[in-house]
């Protein structure tokens, strides 16, 4: 089976589940359903409709989409953390990959993208639904290596905040960029650099789980994936269902595969919601395990979770925000020394309490 559409071309599909177009861009993909997907072509065709939310979630993945807080007397400073109206020019010169921490690297599609000290830079987010203000002014910095630790109640807009960054829901206004590339100005090659973890995933009924990663290499042009698939089954302990449809999977694998297909195009961006959802002890370990070692490998990630015991353990820095706003910005140390005035014993969990409870 032969899908090929130009490289940039946009095909708009309804993503069902948040009722939004959802742009997905579609790039030159031979095979991707070939095997047992394609003898399931009939069966297919007589559940399209119900597919087309699972093809705008999975797309969404694959290209890089996916898919007034009253705290503290004051907002806290974000003491050592550069602001982004101070950021310095990107270097111009390109840099490959050295070891440890990633300054700049060689992509699967080809390319050399240039160092920057920020792979993620967002300056002013806001989003609005009509008349409300779902997120108000978020500004915040990622550098390579890093993981930022998106916290805050039910309902402050830590969802929004991390679709808009995948490019899910365009902001209203502010400036998001992707390892130097603008998101709005220049969405493709901003979301080749990144993949983004719904807390929810979205599969496609008749395509077993390696022919998802299949699919998702060469929606990303990736090159030479097949050992890099083979590790992935691995490492998600996955290879014994590498030939197995969704249905026959539980919510741990579901969720496991996903963020396989994530990391399959190794990007420089990992965005993530609740990633433990689903999952047992041990799957539970080694998803810490998977995000810290991409980490140190240089990959910058935003980590969402109301774990506040994982996000204490995985982050280098956190942002609390509550009623769309930013009320807390700094790395932990930072935020629970500002808050136990002194004192060494305070947890994350306290400090935010503390910090979200109001006067």
């Amino acid at each position: 089976m032969r899908i090929c559409v130009p490289v940039g071309a946009l095909v708009f599909l309804l993503e069902k589940s948040s009722m939004a177009w959802v742009p997905i861009v579609a790039m030159c993909v031979t095979g991707a359903t070939n095997g047992a997907a394609g003898r399931r072509t009939q069966q297919q065709a007589g559940s399209s409709r119900s597919d087309t939310t699972t093809a705008a979630a999975i797309a969404t993945n694959a290209i890089g989409f996916h898919g007034s807080g009253r705290g503290i007397s004051q907002t806290l400073p974000a003491a050592g953390l550069p602001k982004p109206d101070d950021l310095p020019a990107p270097d111009p010169a390109c840099r490959t990959r050295e070891s440890g921490r990633s300054v700049g690297r060689r992509e699967n599609y080809g390319v050399l993208r240039p160092y920057h000290p920020f792979v993620i830079e967002v300056v002013g987010l806001t989003k609005n639904y009509g008349s409300l203000v779902a997120v108000d002014s978020i500004s915040f910095t990622v550098a390579s290596g890093h993981i930022l630790g998106l916290v805050g109640p039910n309902g402050a807009g830590k969802t929004t905040t991390l679709r808009a960054l995948a490019g899910v829901h365009p902001p209203t206004d502010g400036t998001i960029k992707i390892c130097g590339v603008d998101l709005r100005l220049d969405p493709v090659n901003a979301k080749k650099h990144l993949a983004f973890m719904p807390d929810e995933p979205r599969l496609f009924d008749y395509l077993t789980v390696e022919e998802h990663l299949q699919f998702t290499a060469r929606l990303y042009q990736t090159t030479n994936y097949r050992q890099q698939l083979d590790t992935l089954l691995d490492e998600f302990e996955l290879g014994d269902k590498r030939k197995a449809l969704p249905t026959e999977l539980s919510r741990g694998m579901k969720q496991k595969l996903m963020i396989a297909c994530g990391f399959i195009h190794s990007p420089d961006v990992l965005i993530f919601d609740e990633p433990l959802t689903g999952l047992d002890p041990l799957g539970i370990r080694r998803m810490k395990e998977s995000i810290r070692s991409r980490a140190k490998a240089g990959a910058s990630v935003i980590l969402s979770s109301h774990l506040l015991h994982l996000v204490e353990e995985l982050c280098d820095s956190v942002l609390v925000i509550q009623r769309g706003r930013r009320i807390a910005y700094g790395t932990i140390d930072e935020l629970k020394w500002q808050i136990a005035q002194g004192r060494g014993d305070v947890s994350l969990e306290e400090a935010f309490l503390r910090i979200t409870a109001g006067p």
